[in-house]
């Protein structure tokens, strides 16, 4: 699809969206193809994301609730620790 610089800038956020899905929007600047947008299709995703997409996992909407971490105070400080190794 050829378009006109200032008819991209006007519509912008269409023709991304026209790229997005898909279709290859060539820009031209007095006739002349100047660039082409072409789109990345949305993708699956990673990580999280995918296990929340797959139903695997679920989410609430809040902060993560982890297990309880509780620091013993057993040896020594990091910091005499540092020392320590520093000679």
């Amino acid at each position: 699809m050829l378009v006109s610089i200032n008819e991209f800038k006007s519509h912008l956020s269409r023709y991304v969206s026209e790229a997005q899905a898909g279709q290859s929007i060539e820009l031209t600047s007095h006739r002349k193809v100047v660039a082409r947008l072409v789109g990345i299709p949305p993708s699956e995703g990673d990580g999280i994301s995918r296990l929340l997409t797959q139903g695997i996992a679920t989410w609430q909407g809040g902060k993560p609730v982890g297990a309880e971490l509780r620091l013993s105070e057993r040896g020594k400080p990091v910091s005499a620790q540092v020392m320590e190794d520093r000679g």
